[in-house]
């Protein structure tokens, strides 16, 4: 009976010491394994075989984030024996910074990194969690030194590309791979804020200024222009009026000199071969035409006459009789 307990218990052992050999590793961990307290091999993702007592997966302190319920962030060390090789995230607590001109803001950063080499994750550093985060304060510090805040306000990509560039190269000895860094908040003090905002406010105000005087001046450089070729149109039209006008008294003073001659030679035709002086004839109807015109207003039982009328009318009078003769002449 007795024998067949000391055979139960040692079938026991063996069963318990194999299950103990055989390791399950999940799909993007990894297990670091020492024998004898030397670093032997890396178990991947799937069944592995270790020897038991002699083997055993070296346990590491991790370093997590966490977040409580009034949103403060807070850090927590924890031994882990095996190594995530997914990208991680590590948001960091809000640290204050001082700017080049001295001035205290607060920023909260975000790192997001990956495990590239576990032997160098447990080997070369303690706990890489914490270096990171340490890391990324003092270089982040460094960073915003160099600065003013209204650089450290507009130049969000520049500091991040400068952090990611001074964290991947410290930190590939340590076989991480540090992908992006970000600040979430840049939270200035509250009277530089208040200074800020005027300032914004100032700035708004002036370029609403300037685009209003801008435009008065368009306005009024417009209008100008429209004046200005208001008058020129206007000054064209009376050209062209004058010019049509001017055309119309020359065309008109022609027609009535042709329709004179015409009178003339018709007025000569009628008394050639009589003897009677066709020029008396037009300058007695001259001065009855300037009779009429001095009579114009005046009282009508008052009549000016010109001196020498009387010969005047003596032409009229033997031109008068020289028409009736043609009329009362027999026809050939």
């Amino acid at each position: 009976m007795a024998t067949w307990i000391v055979l139960a218990l040692v079938g026991l052992f063996v069963i318990i010491l194999i299950a103990s050999g055989i390791k399950i590793v999940q799909q993007s961990q990894t297990v670091i394994v020492e024998r004898l307290g030397k670093y032997h091999k890396t178990l991947e993702s799937g069944i592995n075989i270790i020897f038991p007592v002699i083997d055993k997966p070296r346990m590491i302190f991790w370093r997590f984030s966490r977040t409580d319920y009034d949103g403060k962030i807070y850090a927590v060390n924890r031994a882990v024996n095996r190594i995530d090789l997914r990208e991680a995230v590590f948001d960091f607590p809000k640290q204050n910074v001082i700017t080049r001109d001295n001035v205290v803001t607060e920023i909260n950063a975000i790192l997001y990194y990956q495990v590239t080499d576990p032997v160098k994750a447990t080997y070369e550093i303690a706990n890489l969690p914490e270096a990171i985060e340490k890391l990324t304060q003092t270089t982040l510090r460094n960073v915003i030194g160099e600065m003013d805040l209204d650089q450290t306000l507009t130049s969000r990509d520049t500091i991040n590309s400068k952090l990611r560039h001074v964290l991947d190269d410290a930190s590939n000895k340590w076989g991480v791979k540090v992908n992006r860094v970000e600040l979430q908040d840049i939270n200035p003090p509250r009277d530089i804020r208040d200074a800020m905002e005027k300032q914004m406010r100032a700035e708004r105000d002036k370029r609403a200024t300037i685009l209003e005087a801008e435009g008065q001046k368009a306005s009024q450089i417009l209008s100008a222009e429209g004046r200005r070729e208001a008058e020129i149109k206007k000054a064209e039209g009376d050209k062209q009026a004058q010019v049509l006008r001017a055309e119309g008294d020359k065309e008109a003073q022609i027609r009535r000199a042709e329709g004179e001659a015409q009178a003339i030679a018709n007025i000569m035709k009628a008394v050639e071969g009589t003897g009677s002086n066709p020029s008396s004839y037009l300058l007695a109807v001259r001065y009855i035409e300037t009779l009429k015109e001095m009579a114009t207003g005046q009282d009508t039982k008052t009549i000016f006459l010109p001196y020498e009328a009387s010969n005047m009318l003596g032409s009229l009078g033997g031109i008068k009789e020289l028409f009736l003769e043609q009329k009362t002449a027999p026809k050939k």
